[in-house]
Order: C-alpha cells, then sequence, then structure tokens
C-alpha cells in the first residue's frame, strides 16, 4: 500500500520517527503541502495522513487509489465526511492523545496570570528587586486559587482531567455539560443549569467543547458582560469559540481582567486579531497538543489506525 503524509511537520518534526507507517507500506513524508501540491503528491497513494491539508469532494473525485484518510488530530473538519462516506473512504481520527498536555496548559496561563513568574524573574535579572526598600517585591497581584469557583464548558477527556487539577488548588469545579447531575457529583463537581449561571459564577472560565453551530462564538458580548470583572478567562480548545472583538473589548475595558489563548481564529493569525496586543491578554501559538509525550501518542495511534484498516477492522472512524 502507498501511504502519503501530506503535512508531517507540526506532529513530528525530527524528534520522532516514521518507522511505524513506514513498515505498514510505501511511505512518502512531506513536511508541508501547499493547495496546489496535493494532487499530484496523492494521486497514486491508497492511505493519505492530513493535519491541516484540506480533504475535499473535489479532491477524492481525482484520486480514484484512495481508500483511507487519517486525520493527525481528533478535530476532522479538514475532511469533507459526507463525501468520504459517499465515496466508501475510511476516514480515522486521533482522540485523546494530549489530554493531560492541554489541561497542563490550561495551567500554565491560569498560573502565569495568576503570579506572573516570568515577569518577576526578568525584573530581578533587570535588577528592579535589587533596588527596592523592602524585602518583597511585586510588579502585579499575587492571587489565590483555593476557593475560587473554576468553570468549565465540556467535560470530555480533557475537561475532565482540567477539572482534577482545579480541585487539587482547592478550587470549586462548576461545569457545563450534557452530563448528569449525579454523574458530575460523582466527580465532585456542580453542574451548572445554563451558560448564563457558568459565566455569573466563575472566577476562571475554561473552554473544551467541541466547535459546533451552537458554540461558535459561545464567549460574546453578551456572555461576557455577565462575567466578574476579576475573572480569568482561558481557552485551549478552539479559536472560534470566541468572540474575539468582544473579548479584546472587554479585556481592554477592563470588564474582565485576563485571557490566556492558545489557539485564534485564524492559524497563523496573518491578518492579525483583536487580541493580540489587547490588556491583559496572554496568547501561545497552539502549542498545547505539542509536548513531546503528546505527539508521540498521536504517532502511535495513527499507526495503529492504519494497521487496523490493512486488517479489516478499522478503529476511530469518524466517517
Amino acid at each position: 500500500m502507498k501511504i502519503v503524509v501530506l503535512d508531517g511537520y507540526a506532529a513530528n518534526p525530527g524528534d520522532l520517527s516514521w518507522d511505524g507507517l513506514r513498515e505498514l507500506g510505501e511511505l512518502t513524508v512531506y513536511e508541508r503541502t501547499a493547495p496546489n501540491e496535493v494532487l499530484e503528491r496523492a494521486k497514486e497513494a491508497q492511505a493519505i495522513t492530513t493535519n491541516k491539508v484540506l480533504i475535499t469532494a473535489e479532491l477524492m473525485d481525482q484520486l480514484p487509489e484512495l481508500r483511507y484518510i487519517g486525520v493527525l488530530a481528533t478535530g476532522y473538519n479538514v475532511v469533507d465526511i459526507p463525501a468520504a462516506r459517499k465515496r466508501g473512504i475510511v476516514v480515522t481520527n486521533i482522540p485523546a492523545y494530549s489530554t493531560m498536555s492541554v489541561a497542563q496548559m490550561v495551567m500554565a496561563h491560569l498560573l502565569n496570570i495568576t503570579n506572573r513568574v516570568a515577569l518577576h524573574s526578568q525584573a530581578v535579572t533587570e535588577g528592579k528587586w535589587q533596588m527596592c526598600k523592602d524585602f518583597t517585591f511585586t510588579l502585579t497581584p499575587q492571587i489565590e486559587l483555593d476557593g475560587k469557583t473554576f468553570g468549565i464548558v465540556g467535560l470530555g477527556n480533557t475537561g475532565t482531567a482540567t477539572a482534577r487539577i482545579a480541585q487539587s488548588f482547592g478550587m470549586r469545579v462548576l461545569a457545563y455539560s450534557s452530563k448528569s447531575a449525579s454523574v458530575l457529583s460523582g466527580l465532585g463537581i456542580e453542574k451548572a443549569e445554563s451558560y448564563e449561571q457558568l459565566f455569573r459564577e466563575a472566577d476562571i472560565l475554561s473552554l473544551h467543547c467541541p466547535l459546533t453551530e451552537e458554540t461558535h462564538h459561545l464567549v460574546n458580548d453578551e456572555r461576557l458582560s455577565l462575567m466578574k470583572p476579576t475573572a480569568i478567562l482561558i481557552n485551549t480548545g478552539r479559536g472560534p469559540l470566541i468572540d474575539e472583538a468582544a473579548l479584546a473589548e472587554a479585556l481592554n475595558q477592563g470588564y474582565i481582567m485576563a485571557a490566556g489563548v492558545d489557539v485564534l481564529q485564524e492559524e497563523p493569525p496573518r491578518k492579525g486579531s483583536p487580541l493580540i496586543g489587547a490588556r491583559n491578554c496572554f496568547i501561545t501559538p497552539h502549542i498545547a497538543w505539542a509536548t513531546q509525550a503528546a505527539r508521540a501518542r498521536l504517532m502511535n495511534i495513527a499507526v495503529a489506525n492504519v494497521k487496523a484498516f490493512m486488517d479489516g477492522k478499522p478503529q476511530n472512524v469518524v466517517s
């Protein structure tokens, strides 16, 4: 079987191995593939993998050998799923590979906002503590998390893992979830009856829901106006969950205290984003998933997905 990796660099920039896929067939790996290169590179492949390269119905029509598409991510909106299903092409994704890495990034953003360790460390390096009249030197308020309300939208694998960490800090966890109140209670989590309750009560609000028509711009002017002026918003989910202009306005006007985001509506933000330069907005470049441990799991699952397909027992099928 001929296997083509269209954009392998993000998952494996060189610190992991493609040998697992190489053992399953004739493998060609491209670091990146531009839209006008996809057809030529994939035209003889029975199996392709993609992370962010779009696989459209029109493209599938020109790839008569194609039988399998492996998405090297959890989200699979880069593939026209109905078109794949109609053509009998199996599409798989990689679920739950980065759960703990993303939960860790949530806390990295939260602790950055509440303690500003790097800012204070840099100030010491610059000699500012040495010039201080007191033994202690603070540039920003130091905020204790114990007793705060940690709000979560979405309690899948990552949301649940994040909730456990929040609880370990002594925070009350309040979640908007499809799970029942009794199930949440067993996890020590309170169930929010509405988005409005969650936005009003949360001291920290973390987004972990999928991007759907309902959740697009879940965070908007109206809901931001419900939040406490001391509230912190964190998004490691999907960029379009947030109306970026509305959040930038809320931050710049001091309606909420701060935001930490690892995802934006456009990535990279070539046209800019209202959040870049917004007051107390801390942006990381979509790296929550990218620890070596998480990427190694991704690669292992990707290989297992292809092998299962070849064995006639496909797994993690989304088509």
